[in-house]
């Protein structure tokens, strides 16, 4: 949440700042500016949600700039800050869409409770950081494993998600901005160095905007595959490979999803699309197979056998080959022929 905080008063200016901060630590991003003008100018980069600004002030008062900002940013909110001598001329303010005042001098508590008010009214078109960092994942997962199909239906959904929210252009530069930075993070400490310049988005609509976005993740999908000249495996045919070497073993969903970089959640939606398979469904089909060539081989004993493809229970494998192949494992030899 950006918060603009206008006052001519160096202490007054830098304690408001200081109590604003302390509404939301972390969450609130606080900028100032000594006068009117210096404050359109700062609005003109970043639109902040809120602004917080003082009455008397040289240069363009606190008036002049709420009627600019009704007039050319009117999904910014306003509170005005004045003396008792001011209020009446406060008041005026009105007129270009403020509804909240505070009266010097200014507590900590009446910052946060005209925050708290104003907060409210500026949550359309916010996009959560539970939501925020589901995409993240999500656009994370198709880079790293080249699924530019998946990415593209990833980014149209963003698309529309953002058109629909009607989300400020500075909000959206900001968080499409942000996006990149942590995926390149992400990246990087998967041991994949990158460079990419922010998205330039000046004269840009939201549409443009998202359609630059998405160029710049295919640029990096790009480098990535070049980086890895060919030799990068599918990670589902990684995981398959894996899986089908360690059927002995008790390997769980999180280590294989570890092995081919990816996270638990992705991977075990990821591989049931691919696959028409769970993880578990998998396993149990591929130990099964292993364990009806095994029986082929006379000289193998059953529960050698049941050993070989990970169940240390003898019943617990025959109820499973049971259940998947319709007859016991003594059955299934005796069919073969096998002695």
């Amino acid at each position: 949440m950006q918060v603009l905080i206008v006052d001519d008063e160096p202490v007054i200016r830098y304690g408001l700042s200081k109590m604003a901060e302390t509404y939301s630590p972390g969450q609130m991003k606080v900028r100032t500016a000594v006068n009117g003008i210096e404050a359109l100018r700062l609005i003109g980069e970043v639109e902040p949600d809120i602004v917080l600004t003082d009455i008397r002030m040289p240069k363009m008062d606190g008036l002049e700039l709420c009627k600019a900002i009704h007039d050319d940013y009117p999904r910014i909110h306003m509170a005005v800050i004045s003396g008792y001598g001011d209020f009446e001329y406060a008041q005026k303010s009105m007129a270009w869409g403020v509804k909240h005042y505070l009266l010097k001098p200014v507590t900590k508590s009446d910052v946060h409770d005209v925050l708290e008010r104003l907060v409210k009214h500026s949550m359309r078109g916010y996009v959560s950081v539970t939501r925020y960092l589901h995409w993240v994942d999500r656009i994370e997962e198709c880079v790293w494993s080249l699924h530019a199909e998946q990415l593209a239906q990833i980014i149209g959904q963003w698309q529309a998600e953002c058109l629909s929210e009607d989300i400020p252009l500075a909000r959206m530069k900001e968080m499409l901005g942000d996006c990149l930075d942590l995926l390149i993070e992400r990246l990087q400490s998967r041991h994949y160095s990158l460079r990419l310049d922010r998205i330039d988005i000046r004269g840009c609509r939201a549409d443009e905007m998202l359609m630059c976005f998405a160029g710049h993740l295919e640029s990096i999908m790009s480098k990535l595959q070049t980086m890895r000249k060919g030799n990068f495996k599918d990670p589902m045919e990684e995981a398959k490979t894996y899986i089908d070497s360690r059927l002995s073993q008790e390997i769980t969903l999180e280590e294989v999803a570890c092995m081919v970089g990816l996270t638990p959640n992705y991977f075990s939606a990821l591989f049931k699309k691919l696959t028409n398979e769970t993880f578990v469904q998998y396993r149990i089909q591929k130990r099964m197979e292993k364990a009806k060539e095994m029986l082929a081989i006379p000289h193998y004993r059953i529960s050698d056998i049941a050993s070989e493809v990970g169940y240390e229970d003898y019943p617990h494998f025959t109820k499973t080959f049971k259940k998947i192949a319709g007859i016991t494992p003594s059955e299934y030899r005796s069919e073969l022929g096998v002695k």
